[in-house]
């Protein structure tokens, strides 16, 4: 039985990792482009440690035909519905799509936009940036969590991931690590964008300190609502942990604000405040930073 062909929707920093290490590893893969030009393939670049290795990776239009039954996706979130939508003709009841897009919310839309699609969803602490258009710096590794809610044996085509990828494990718990993820971000992205600076910074200026605390707070409240206990328990903890080991980073939504494009605000901090109206909870503070970068990606 032939392996799974992936085709990779967002040929940016994160999809070029992820599909450079896929091909490498042996499995078909193909970048999905809006506009191939009449090109069959294109090097994809991938710079680690000193190292530069290059991979010829098919390319195949978004408006072309063929099937595709294995789609991963890592477009922006909030492009990530109209760029699935471009190729839904090439979709079926068969077609397995995985999201490693930043926040939460979306599962749920494309599961509106087309009911038969069969969803997972992962999260990485992979670090990659983009130096040039397909040409990547692998910044640092991490751990992926690939899972489907509900689902505690791993999907078949799993296998393919925990060759290819260094620290992949199938988590029957998904929605825990990615509200995990969520409620860490929703405290550091926002803040860092909002007073440009370092994730460092929001430990070193007392200011900046108290606000981190304010947002833990009103985000543990949203967590114990939602049924992350286990979040709402350690968040203060997990929030620290982060800002002291990316102390020098900067934030992904500031290098968004930084570089003038949209944020991912809306499914980041957006779908906790969405969480925390459902459960009648108030949350002052995270509301004040929604509306605040609402005013800069205006």
């Amino acid at each position: 039985m032939n392996e799974p062909h992936w085709h990779v929707l967002g040929a940016g920093a994160m999809g070029c990792l992820f599909a450079s290490a896929l091909y490498r590893s042996g499995c078909a893969t193909t970048l999905l482009l809006r506009d191939a030009a009449g090109q069959s393939s294109t090097p994809v670049v991938v710079e680690h440690n000193g190292a530069h290795q290059e991979a010829q990776l098919r390319v195949s239009a978004t408006a072309d035909n063929t099937a595709i039954t294995h789609l991963l996706v890592t477009t922006k979130a909030y492009d990530a519905r109209n760029a699935v939508a471009d190729v839904a003709h090439r979709l079926d009841n068969r077609s397995q799509l995985l999201l490693l897009v930043n926040g939460m919310g979306l599962a749920e839309e494309l599961h509106g936009d087309q009911p038969a699609l069969n969803i997972y969803c992962g999260t990485t602490t992979e670090g990659a940036y983009s130096v040039a258009p397909r040409h990547i710096c692998h910044a640092g590794t991490g751990q992926t969590r690939i899972g489907r809610a509900g689902q505690k044996e791993p999907a078949p085509w799993f296998g393919q991931w925990s060759r290819a990828i260094e620290n992949c494990t199938w988590d029957a718990a998904i929605d825990q690590a990615l509200w995990l993820k969520l409620a860490i971000n929703c405290a550091i992205n926002p803040l860092t964008a909002l007073h440009d600076c370092r994730n460092g910074e929001l430990a070193r200026r007392e200011p900046l300190a108290r606000e981190v605390a304010a947002l833990c707070d009103e985000i543990a409240r949203i967590s114990r609502a939602a049924g992350f206990e286990d979040t709402a328990a350690t968040l203060e903890q997990a929030i620290s942990a982060v800002i002291a080991g990316t102390a020098d980073n900067h934030s992904s939504m500031l290098q968004d604000v930084r570089a003038g494009r949209r944020t991912e605000i809306d499914y980041i901090t957006g779908y906790l405040l969405a969480t925390a109206r459902r459960h009648g909870i108030a949350a002052p503070h995270n509301t004040s930073l929604l509306e605040s970068i609402h005013n800069i990606d205006r």
